[in-house]
Parts: C-alpha cells; sequence; structure tokens
C-alpha cells in the first residue's frame, strides 16, 4: 500500500498570522513538521495558498503545492493538492501544519489503521487519565471526545462529555469509564478523501463544529488508532514560547 502526508499550511490565522513561518528553534515551523513525516512517509507535500510559504518550503528542499485561497477546511485543501499532484497512492496522511512535535509512532498508528480493509478514514484517540484531577481536562470542550465500538471505529465524536456515567459523582467518572481524546492525525483512502469534499455539511457537523461528524453522519467507517503521546500544536505566540522549552 502506497501512502501520500499532505501539510496543509495557510499564512492567515487569526490568533497567530504567519505561523508556519515562526521560527522554533532555528527552524520554521513547518519545516519541523515536515521533518517529523518525511521520516515515517517518502512522498511529503506541503498545501499552502501563500508564496511565502512555498518559497520557505522549496527553500529547505521541500514540496509544495499551491491551492486556492478560499477553501473552508484543511481537507478541501488537501484535496485540491492531490489532484494536482496526480498522485497514485492509496491512502493520503493529512498532518497539520502546526504540530511540529507530531511523533513518528503516531503517523506509523494512523497508517496502519489501513491492514483493515473495511477503513475508510483513520484518525487517532489518546486515552485520558484516570483520576478525579483528569475530569476537568475531559470536560474541555476543545478536546473532543471519541466514543468507539468494539472493532475500534468511532461512533461518535463530541466536545461534551460521552458517555455520561449515570449514577456516579461526576468526579468519579475518569476511573469508571476510559474516555478516549481525539487527536487531530487524519489519513483517508484516496477514493473516500475525494468523497467527502463533496458532501454538505450535516446538522451534526453544524451543531458541535466537528468536520468529522459529516463523514459518520454520511456513513463513512473511521478507524480510531491508539497513541499514548500528546500533541503540542501551536496555535498562539505564547503556544511557541512554552514549544521552545522542549528543546532545553
Amino acid at each position: 500500500m502506497r501512502f501520500i502526508a499532505v501539510i496543509p499550511a495557510r499564512y492567515a490565522s487569526t490568533r497567530f498570522p504567519g505561523k508556519p513561518l515562526a521560527i522554533l528553534e532555528g527552524k520554521t515551523v513547518i519545516e519541523r513538521v515536515y521533518e517529523q513525516v518525511s521520516k515515517v512517509i517518502d512522498e511529503v507535500y506541503v498545501a499552502t495558498d501563500d508564496e511565502r510559504i512555498r518559497h520557505t518550503v522549496e527553500s529547505f528542499g521541500g514540496k509544495a503545492v499551491m491551492t486556492s485561497p478560499n477553501h473552508k477546511s484543511g481537507t478541501d485543501r488537501i484535496e485540491e493538492a492531490v489532484e494536482i499532484i496526480g498522485t497514485d497512492a492509496d491512502v493520503v496522511v493529512n498532518v497539520q501544519g502546526d504540530e511540529p512535535f507530531i511523533h513518528e509512532s503516531q503517523i506509523r498508528t494512523v497508517c496502519e489503521c489501513f491492514n483493515d480493509g473495511e477503513t475508510q478514514i483513520a484518525t487517532l484517540g489518546k486515552p485520558f487519565g484516570r483520576t478525579p484531577q483528569d475530569m476537568e481536562s475531559i470536560e474541555n470542550p476543545n478536546s473532543p471526545k471519541i466514543a468507539v465500538s468494539k472493532s475500534g471505529y468511532a461512533l461518535y465524536f463530541s466536545r461534551s462529555v460521552i458517555p455520561y456515567c449515570r449514577g456516579k459523582e461526576r468526579e468519579s467518572w475518569p476511573e469508571s469509564f476510559p474516555y478516549l481524546k481525539h487527536i487531530g492525525l487524519y489519513a483517508y483512502r484516496r477514493n473516500v478523501l475525494r468523497e467527502i469534499t463533496l458532501l454538505p455539511q450535516g446538522e451534526l457537523e453544524k451543531a458541535e463544529s466537528l468536520e468529522q461528524l459529516r463523514w459518520l453522519e454520511n456513513g463513512y467507517k473511521i478507524k480510531v488508532g491508539l497513541t499514548d503521546i500528546e500533541t503540542v500544536g501551536i496555535d498562539t505566540p505564547e503556544d511557541l514560547v512554552k514549544a521552545q522549552s522542549f528543546f532545553c
């Protein structure tokens, strides 16, 4: 099975304009992401709508594809990039351009999900802690939760705490159920990527503001690989400062 990785990277960001070009310990954020992905996947591209990002990627020896500035999601940007590239890869891996610490094992895990022939889309989940103190993290709406089937497929994603542990004190919920945090690394079979970008928004996606619910609502099977590694994204200038400490 052949894999290709595409890293969507926009210059315009409400909270951190120019984020992919921010310097993190001597290298741009986008270069660090590119390096991590290249350790696992041979064919890697950055999909961008900004010439500054394209130039930066090509200057460190990477490959970049210019895409429309009008895409509403990274998935749409990746589909356009793959069409331009003209790849015959079986699976397209989507790695966010603000994840400079994405781990090799996480990329391998999401790729290994396709050893199951029924997998159409793959993503990752990380177990939350099991102590009462972890309930605050579980309740954070910015950390979507996943409910999975016994065979490891996503049943639902939610910003709310799922499931609700009826009849138990809230502080005991973490020890009562193995809550699973969604990690936003995706991979798609090539034909599935093309199909899902043509789908209209559904009511579930509108309610939760989670794009993956559009795919579930339309019957696509999302395999959930497991990781014990926490991702460290760069969303704000403050995050960049904090990330510097990882190199100390």
